[in-house]
């Protein structure tokens, strides 16, 4: 199963903010540490806000947080949330796709089983067993 970039950023952003838990951080930082558009990045984070799993704070010392701690962030929901767009195969689309196999295809079960067991397997993992470390404490002080 190939995740979405838009998944792979927001994920990302998710293990960033948990390896800083208690000093926000702005989009361009993260942009720039992983070496992603931050236009792209701000469509991302704008999506992660909505699914609830980041807020913004505003202000000097502003940027963004976890929504709520990174242990009980799973990543399955995260990427059910960021995939929900995402069609597997064809059929699996919301107007059904164009399949020519469609009722008679035994495929769709197996990638819907599949599907499922891949993210149940994620929802075993949470985002702070995954946090990315914060760079400005892993250098120390300068």
């Amino acid at each position: 199963m190939r995740l979405a970039s838009s998944t792979d950023f927001g994920l990302r952003v998710l293990m960033r903010l948990a390896g800083a838990p208690d000093r926000p951080i702005s989009t361009g930082q993260i942009a720039e540490e992983f070496r992603i558009s931050q236009h792209h990045l701000a469509k991302v984070v704008q999506d992660l806000g909505r699914g609830g799993f980041v807020q913004s704070q505003r202000g000097r010392n502003g940027g963004l947080v976890l929504a709520r701690p990174a242990e009980t962030i799973t990543l399955g929901e995260v990427v059910r949330h960021l995939e929900q767009g995402f069609a597997m195969v064809e059929c699996f689309r919301a107007d059904g796709g164009m399949c020519v196999l469609q009722p008679q295809c035994r495929l769709r079960s197996k990638f819907a089983a599949a599907r499922e067991a891949f993210l149940s397997f994620l929802d075993e993992t949470s985002v702070a067993e995954c946090a990315w470390p914060d760079m400005g404490q892993m250098m120390g002080p300068t």
